[in-house]
């Protein structure tokens, strides 16, 4: 479905527009069914079992209990939950955590944050495709690690992880593994018993569903300290009155991805495919990422001899949104972490451009991209280049 204003949206990674039948489902629970849903008379109740549901439905979505979710604010507090409360309740285990150099901010941050607190953190390399090898995880452990965390796929260059092989080693030793899972929510597969996680991190903004609503899988018997405290709501781990309109749209949301998955999948890998052989076809472009391992929605590409924002800046003018990396980041005059981690040299990772396709994506916004690309690289190299007057 095309975007009302006409707009040619390849930014899909940054967020997704709330599709109607989630903001259907929500609706009543910001005016007729607006009880608090810790209150003992009806409308409290209503708004209780909305939110049970709610529960259920990410549940089944996820293969496991509706007792180990835990709605959120957001993708990063989602993160922030996982790897703190996770630090702060093994503390007398160990103060090891293992990660990986590209992971998004929301992780790498509150990394940081607990070495100030005196935890150690390995921060595990990647090859040049942005991928960690297991046995490098393995080696990184200690008898002093109480987490492992790993994306599942990478939020700008849209590698996927072998999170299946991270966490079998990591159950092997009796660790705790999480993956920030917020990039592939509604684009893969997300039964958490078959990807071996006990921790994993979604965004419901990113599938479709409102902003400021996340969710924590939390396996059974995984301690996790609460890091706002008051109430006794999430079964004690996030305590705060439920936002329930989040929950109900957050739940639907995922519940759609899950069903449309098998035919919007391949649809967008199409599309996917066709942009990159497309875009390769520039002049010293090169793909950054996993030629085959990535999410099917997603194309990035380093282009030596021009800024990324002067790109995305051309490419606004003519109605198309893009991104040179994470949204996150936006304003930063430095090369992405991620990018730096896969070796790539500043002059091409200054030329970031990250495309990444949604619903509202056609063969003919592809094609409109393909033809108007190429000569916008040209002429911002060729200003590049211009001697100064």
């Amino acid at each position: 479905m095309p975007l009302p204003d006409g707009t040619i949206y390849l930014d899909h990674a940054a967020t997704t527009p709330v599709a109607a039948e989630v903001l259907e489902r929500m609706l009543p629970y910001f005016s007729q069914q607006f009880g608090n849903p810790s209150s003992i008379y009806g409308l409290g109740r209503r708004s209780l079992a909305a939110l049970d549901e709610a529960h259920q439905t990410v549940a089944d979505v996820l293969g496991c209990r509706p007792t180990e979710i835990v709605f959120t604010g957001g993708g990063s507090e989602a993160d922030n939950l996982a790897i703190k409360g996770i630090a702060y309740a093994a503390r007398r285990r160990g103060n090891h955590i293992v990660t990986t150099a590209i992971e998004h901010h929301a992780v790498l941050h509150t990394c940081q944050q607990l070495e100030r607190e005196g935890y150690t953190v390995t921060y595990l390399p990647v090859d040049s495709y942005g991928r960690v090898d297991p046995d490098a995880v393995e080696a990184a452990l200690t008898d002093e690690t109480a987490l492992v965390t790993m994306m599942f796929a990478n939020n700008e260059i849209g590698t996927i992880q072998p999170i299946v092989e991270v966490g079998r080693i990591c159950h092997e030793r009796r660790i705790p593994f999480h993956t920030d899972a917020v990039q592939a929510g509604g684009l893969l597969d997300l039964n958490v018993r078959e990807l071996n996680v006990d921790l994993l991190s979604l965004s419901a903004h990113k599938f479709y569903g409102p902003k400021g609503t996340g969710i924590l899988y939390v396996r059974q018997g995984t301690r996790v300290q609460p890091q706002i405290l008051g109430g006794s709501q999430e079964r004690n781990r996030r305590a705060g009155t439920e936002n329930v309109a989040g929950a109900v749209g957050a739940a639907a949301a995922l519940r759609r991805a899950r069903d449309e998955r098998p035919l919007e999948a391949p649809r967008l890998l199409a599309l996917r495919d066709r942009l990159i052989a497309g875009v390769l076809t520039i002049r010293d472009a090169r793909l950054t990422g996993h030629p085959t391992l990535r999410l099917p929605n997603s194309a990035s590409f380093a282009l030596a001899g021009v800024e990324g924002e002067s790109l995305l800046l051309n490419l606004d003018l003519l109605g198309v949104a893009a991104s040179s990396g994470s949204a996150c980041t936006t304003g930063s005059v430095e090369p992405s972490h991620v990018l730096t981690a896969l070796g790539l040299p500043q002059a091409e990772a200054r030329g970031h451009l990250r495309l990444t396709l949604g619903n509202s994506t056609t063969e003919s916004d592809i094609t409109f991209v393909l033809e108007a690309l190429p000569d916008i690289v040209e002429r911002l190299r060729a200003l590049s280049t211009r001697p100064a007057v």
